[in-house]
């Protein structure tokens, strides 16, 4: 036999069947009683509680609220620096895109990696140490004339980072904003060294980006907003991932995907204590050493054990 569903109502309106939480008790309020929020909505005995509390203000997820986006301004800024920058000098993508593995030989020219490689051959990419490409790689995009996007490469990532940002930025705070962006492109890049094919250079946003939606969703939830306009957002995040995968790092997506998600849940189901940025930091930094492990065993795989 099947259970019949529980049916939630709202605390002070008994009779009033509800879904949406108040973002501070977490109590299910009815429309009467919701009141706006800078993150959802909350119950009036919060409201009153919250004008006498004297403390700053936090989001749902213990950060301070911030009404704009300084931190989503200063990334769509930085990325269209190095932009220009390597539009002036295109050796900065050859030297800073996410790689794995490759030779350089005496004649100037790209070779595929092999761990025994011939006298004047010198290894490139992450198996040689450059791991801050993991990192360098997001901030890069095609440039005008390459590939099949040019320039709408860096214009469709800025544009998606300007949308997302302007909404997960303020749900989450500044300082954890940029930890989960960031956290989002390395697993990003990680996918793309467990992934791609090694001697391929990767650049884009993308893992970043993707990171933000799968946080939108995460974080939508978590306070109960209408998911109808949130599943369509994923929707075409989905089906974006899919219809792009022969054109673009469909690697790099998946892999800011899924730790956008994982960084997201992690900040919005910590305990609502002084626990709370501990669990939160501790989240963090396991996955970055999750990530690490990865990428050193890949390097592992591809040197036999040995020296780049």
């Amino acid at each position: 036999m099947e259970s019949e569903p529980v049916v939630t109502t709202c605390y002070r309106h008994p009779s009033v069947e509800c879904h949406v939480r108040c973002t501070r008790c977490e109590r299910y309020i009815c429309p009467d009683c919701m009141r706006e929020a800078p993150v959802g909505h909350q119950c009036p005995e919060c409201v009153k509680e919250g004008a006498r509390s004297v403390r700053r203000a936090r989001t749902i997820v213990g950060g301070r609220i911030s009404a704009t986006p300084v931190v989503t301004y200063a990334l769509i800024a930085l990325n269209a620096l190095v932009y220009v920058a390597e539009v002036v000098r295109p050796g900065i993508v050859d030297r800073f895109s996410v790689l794995t593995a490759r030779l350089a030989g005496p004649d100037g020219l790209h070779y595929v990696y092999q761990a025994d490689r011939p006298a004047g051959f010198r290894a490139e990419g992450v198996v040689a140490g450059e791991w801050e490409r993991l990192l360098t790689g997001g901030f890069l995009h095609l440039q005008p004339t390459e590939g099949t996007f040019g320039l709408l490469h860096i214009v469709m990532n800025m544009v998606a980072l300007w949308q997302l940002g302007r909404v997960v930025e303020p749900m989450l705070g500044r300082v954890r904003f940029a930890a989960l962006y960031l956290l989002a492109v390395l697993g990003g890049s990680v996918c793309v060294v467990l992934l791609a094919d090694p001697g391929q250079g990767t650049v884009g946003a993308s893992g970043g980006v993707f990171g933000l939606g799968a946080a939108y969703y995460v974080l939508a939830r978590r306070v109960g907003a209408d998911l109808g306009p949130v599943n369509r957002f994923m929707a075409y995040l989905l089906v974006w991932l899919l219809l792009s995968a022969g054109l673009t790092s469909w690697q790099g997506h998946v892999g800011g995907l899924v730790t956008g998600g994982l960084v997201a849940a992690a900040f919005a189901h910590a305990p609502r204590d002084r626990r709370r940025v501990p669990v939160q930091a501790g989240a963090c930094a396991v996955l970055l050493v999750v990530l690490a492990a990865a990428v050193l065993a890949r390097v592992s795989a591809l040197t036999g054990g040995g020296p780049a």
